[in-house]
């Protein structure tokens, strides 16, 4: 994605000024000591007719294995409990809880909690995929959430609606650059955890419990489901399946590892129904007999490496974006699609995006055109109607009409296009430097399908989806740099059924889902810990070869002294870290020099113990 940043802002000559700000401290992720052990809150995802993903994650006080039990209810005081049970996790999973809820009813809403440690989580509200005869569907599209680029108001403001049926989100959950990297402003002063670049599977667990301790993501996973795919920076900027722009094998090791640390992470933390083998995450989701929802993975599963405009490998007609197997069984799954709307889930640009002749960003479609023109075939060729393709990637908005054939499209008809493609904002990541919305004229001169654009604006793509047509409405956050914002309209834009191009709506979409209570905003039967000083929330790796990573929480101002004993009790490490505000931290202990044996980690606070772990040096 950086690197279409890079290149708009050489071809338009544009300059950026960075605005410096007086604040002097960072913005630290917040702890709610009322939430213990389920600091994280809640989160469901991939809804089917008859059963829904629920997601927690326990902090242990000994990092032992701990039971959690759950329960499902028809109701949000859980009167009518519906299905219940209990499972067992532990270091191997993160302390993540993963339950596949079965038997359930379809376009049903649920509530769900769990227990654990004699505590009770938040209470989560999640919705059954529609079966049959459904006239009307409401989604909130959502990606590229930078922690560090500003708040989640976009998030936020989704978790206050009470008329969609699930969240999508296109990827870019994550972002991996260290503290102070991309997309860090002092507006904000949001500063990753930890603070390097993320390579390993320790590195990949703590941001993804930075990012479910934000309060807005919270919230928004506790009211919605969520419909997930992964992009690049869940792993590393453009990447493709044999490595990535943003990873060097000489100083950062095997990408194989990296990948696979990356992608170990996301399952674990996302509640997302995993397959075998366990990386592939192309699904379908049918809302009845309205729309198939087909999720792609055009970034990891099989994409081959990116090439440059003038390499002869460009038009490689065996090239491939989706890698052969998906791109079989999505061919398969869009010409079997019996419902009325084909919705797919993509990560990057389908349109074609150019200054003169020059295509801008080689990472998307543009640069697989022969895979491009294969699906475009597809369509055509099985008379595969009303199709939209769903993208984010770009951090700014669009809407488009894609024609087969460029020379023989209409722009003022639509005619010659074969569907169309909603384009998603950022939630927070920063859109073209220097490239404003006073460019628009040059970008719809060289590109006259794009019927609509916006180059600044952050928020999120609120989808409306009826038997007659499917209208895309561009919500925008008024600022990301304050947690006061408001909320606006941008733009709304719809395809009526079996025509395949965007016309501009009159109005805004009306939603028709009857609202149902939302799921409180508070935890049940907990017991305040005000007396505890620093919360553990991961130690990892353990065994390990040399080194150990920590992510803690303070709730007070103070010294934290971090400790290794051997079993004889003799200190073979120590560091004194002193912390002038309250928030999530990361360090490592180097152990490299100790010889293998078993050791006990301690953090403590206040010359006081709050934490001791056993540990294993290999």
């Amino acid at each position: 994605m950086r690197k279409i940043l890079t290149l708009l802002s050489l071809l338009w000559s544009f300059s950026v000024a960075h605005a410096q700000t007086g604040h002097t401290r960072s913005d630290r992720s917040i702890l709610d000591p009322t939430y213990a052990p389920f600091y994280h809150g809640v989160a469901s995802g991939d809804p089917l007719i008859d059963r829904v993903i629920i997601w927690t994650r326990v902090t242990p006080p000994n990092f032992a294995p701990v039971s959690v039990s759950w329960e499902l209810a028809t109701d949000k005081n859980f009167t009518t409990i519906f299905k219940s049970g209990s499972v067992s996790t532990d270091s191997s999973k993160d302390y993540t809880v993963k339950v596949d809820v079965t038997g359930l009813q379809a376009g049903a809403w649920y509530y769900y909690r769990f227990n654990a440690l004699g505590k009770n989580s938040l209470i989560g509200r999640t919705r059954t995929a529609d079966a049959g005869n459904n006239d009307s569907l409401r989604f909130a599209v959502v990606s590229c959430s930078n922690y560090q680029a500003g708040y989640f108001n976009a998030y936020k403001d989704i978790s206050k609606r009470n008329d969609i049926a699930a969240v999508l989100h296109l990827g870019d959950y994550i972002y991996e650059y260290q503290s102070g990297g991309y997309g860090y402003t002092g507006d904000t002063m949001r500063r990753h955890e930890p603070a390097n670049e993320i390579l390993s599977l320790a590195d990949y667990r703590m941001r993804h419990s930075q990012y479910k301790l934000d309060p807005d993501l919270r919230s928004c996973h506790q009211q919605y489901p969520f419909i997930t795919v992964w992009d690049d920076h869940e792993t590393a900027n453009d990447a493709y399946k044999d490595g990535a722009e943003n990873h060097t094998a000489g100083t950062e090791g095997l990408w194989t590892d990296r990948r696979f640390a990356g992608e170990k992470a996301y399952f674990e933390w996302m509640p997302i129904r995993e397959n075998n083998p366990g990386d592939v995450i192309h699904r379908e989701i049918t809302f009845g007999n309205l729309a198939d929802l087909i999720m792609v993975d055009t970034r990891l599963e099989g994409r081959e490496q990116q090439v440059t405009a003038t390499s002869p490998l460009l038009n490689d007609t065996n090239r491939t974006l989706m890698g052969p197997v998906q791109f079989a069984w999505f061919k398969s799954t869009l010409a079997g699609a019996t419902s009325t709307w084909k919705i797919i889930g993509n990560q990057v640009m389908v349109s074609p995006l150019k200054v003169g002749a020059n295509a801008l960003n080689l990472d998307q479609w543009d640069g697989y055109p022969e895979e491009r023109k294969k699906m475009y075939n597809h369509i055509t060729g099985n008379n595969i109607k009303n199709v939209v393709f769903l993208t984010g990637d770009i951090h700014t908005s669009w809407g488009n009409d894609l024609p087969a054939d460029l020379t023989a499209y209409n722009k003022n008809t639509g005619a010659g296009s074969i569907a169309v493609e909603y384009v998603c904002t950022s939630v927070t990541s920063p859109g073209l430097p220097g490239i404003g919305n006073s460019t628009i004229p040059i970008v719809k001169n060289t590109n006259p399908y794009m019927k609509y654009v916006d180059l600044e604006k952050k928020g999120y793509l609120l989808l409306d989806i009826n038997k007659q047509k499917v209208q895309g409405d561009w919500v925008y956050v008024s600022t990301v740099t304050s947690r006061s914002f408001s909320t606006s309209i941008g733009g709304s834009w719809y395809t009526d059924k079996d025509q395949p191009f965007l016309k501009e709506a009159a109005a805004v979409s009306t939603p028709k889902i009857n609202p149902v209570p939302f799921a409180p905003d508070i935890t049940t039967a907990i017991s305040p810990i005000a007396e505890q000083k620093t919360v553990l929330i991961s130690c990892y790796p353990n065994p390990t070869a040399d080194r150990l990573d920590l992510q803690y929480y303070i709730f007070k101002p103070g010294v934290v002294d971090i400790e290794v004993y051997d079993l004889t009790g003799k200190i073979v490490y120590a560091t004194k870290e002193e912390k002038k505000t309250a928030g999530l931290y990361e360090t490592n202990c180097s152990l490299a020099s100790l010889p293998a044996a078993n050791y006990v980690v301690t953090l403590r606070t206040d010359g006081k113990t709050t934490f001791s772990k056993q540990i294993v040096k290999q």
